[in-house]
């Protein structure tokens, strides 16, 4: 009864091969292309944080308000979202360092930004959802549609074994 057919896998086994880790191993581009997203990311904040800042051209406004399907010209200022301007280029200014620090620490292998980096885009994506489902929150490119998009391919990057296989190249058994 303890006897195993030798062709049926235990439940738990992966199906996949096992991934060799090797300490000489080269980076791969899965994990060049989730730290290059990561800092587009932080590049993306800035762009955002000047559109609040700073009124758009006329020109852009217009193409701003047929991209994103409304047809209106929209601006968005400090005192419509009714901040202080230096708390809001503080906490901007914070997030653009921490996301560029982890950009640089994804590139360098670190498995630990990797799985940080990977559940923040899950908890964006979710609250992006929840934000649709609940709230009636449209996702429009002048709102959450680049960083959704960003996230998603933030996750399909470093989520990939040979991302995963590069940050733990120095790992111990």
């Amino acid at each position: 009864m303890s006897e195993r057919h030798p062709r049926k896998r235990a439940a738990f086994e992966p199906i996949a091969a096992p991934v060799v880790r090797d300490s000489a191993m080269r980076r791969p581009a899965a994990t060049v292309a989730g730290g290059v997203l990561v800092l587009l990311r932080a590049v993306a904040g800035i762009v955002w944080t000047l559109t609040v800042v700073f009124p758009l051209p006329p020109w852009l406004q217009a193409v701003a308000g047929a991209a994103d399907g409304s047809g209106e010209e929209s601006t968005l200022t400090l005192s419509d979202l009714g901040l202080d301007a230096g708390i809001f280029f503080g906490v901007l200014g914070a997030i653009t360092l921490v996301q560029a620090v982890f950009g640089i620490l994804l590139l360098r292998g670190s498995n630990v930004a990797r799985v940080i980096v990977m559940i923040v885009s899950t908890m964006s994506i979710a609250t992006a959802f929840a934000g649709w489902w609940e709230l009636g929150q449209e996702i429009t490119v002048g709102t959450t549609l680049v960083t959704v998009s960003l996230d998603i391919l933030v996750l399909l990057a470093l989520s990939s074994r040979d991302a995963a296989a590069y940050a733990r190249r120095n790992e111990r058994r």
